[in-house]
Order: structure tokens, then C-alpha cells, then sequence
């Protein structure tokens, strides 16, 4: 699959058709333990000729690219012998639980008030009691009064009234 050119330098052919030149300078910079920016110089204007969204190179010479959707692996090259580091993503921090939740404890229909006609169970601002009803959840035809599991002020409504919820789904945010 390789073959000399005329200024001697090796040429490889990936499977989709690309050809990537490492030059002489390139088996020195492997020696030596240093990065071959020439072979880094070259995939990036191969990238940007054939519009690839992503260029991989590891430290025993293999490359891949990314057009779109699917991955080509293309034929090992002289390459440094670390692999460039990329600096990880910060770690995600999570957020601070600002309350107790109440969930829905199934799959079904989320009402505030037991008919179109009767007022709502609660509203934000409002105090609820550990077992009083905050709500109703239809699941499978039945009508399932949904109870909060401790004391507390009503500080958000996370669901509409009407709307789908799934199991374990966070209906209400409670403040103690």
C-alpha cells in the first residue's frame, strides 16, 4: 500500500483515499522523543481539504478521522513516540440540593386538583404537612393521591398539570 515518491518520502494511502507524507525529518523526531510537527502541519491541511470534523493520531502511528458520522482508520505513519495530550474537561460539580423533592412514584397523568371543577391540592408558598395530598397521578385508570414524605414550603411545581410523568419523575421542590 506504500510507495516511494520522487522526493523519496513515503506516502500512505488510508482507506478513504487520503494520503499522508511523513518526510525524513520525521524518523529523527521519533528518535529523539520530540512531536513531528511537519506529520501535525500535514493532517491539518488534510483536514481542512476534505472538510474532516475530527483527526486522531496515537503514539504508535495510527490516525483516524472523522468525517460526519462514521470513523476510517487509516495505516500507521512515523509519528513522536508520546501521544499529544489533550487537557481533560473540568470536572462537573453538582449542584447543591436546594430542598426535599417528591416524586411520582409511577408512569401516568400529573393533576393539581381532583376534578377540572375543584381547587388545586397546594400552590408554591403554600406549607404541606408530612401525608397530606399534593396531587394526582393516573396510572392505568386508577386515580393514585400522591402524599408528601415530610414537612415543608411548596418552593416550585416542576410539573404542568396535565402533562405525562415517568416513574421516580421530581413533581415538587419542597424548602424545610
Amino acid at each position: 500500500m506504500s510507495k516511494k515518491d520522487s522526493k523519496g518520502s513515503k506516502d500512505s494511502k488510508t482507506k478513504a483515499g487520503l494520503s499522508v507524507v511523513a518526510g525524513g525529518n520525521a524518523r529523527r523526531a521519533h528518535s529523539e522523543g520530540g512531536i513531528d510537527f511537519e506529520s501535525v502541519r500535514e493532517l491539518a491541511r488534510i483536514a481542512a481539504e476534505f472538510d474532516l470534523a475530527e483527526v486522531e493520531a496515537d503514539g504508535a502511528g495510527h490516525i483516524r478521522v472523522r468525517r460526519g458520522g462514521g470513523m476510517v482508520e487509516a495505516a500507521p505513519i512515523s509519528a513522536g513516540k508520546r501521544p499529544i495530550a489533550l487537557t481533560p474537561p473540568p470536572p462537573v460539580e453538582p449542584v447543591p440540593d436546594a430542598g426535599v423533592y417528591i416524586s411520582s412514584p409511577f408512569v401516568g397523568t400529573f393533576y393539581r386538583a381532583p376534578s377540572p371543577e375543584a381547587p388545586q391540592f397546594v400552590d408554591v408558598g403554600q406549607s404541606v404537612r408530612k401525608g397530606q395530598v399534593v396531587c394526582i397521578v393516573e396510572a392505568m385508570k386508577l386515580m393514585n393521591e400522591i402524599e408528601a414524605e415530610s414537612e415543608g414550603r411548596i418552593e416550585e411545581i416542576l410539573v404542568q398539570n396535565g402533562e405525562h410523568v415517568e416513574y421516580g419523575q421530581h413533581l415538587f421542590r419542597l424548602s424545610k
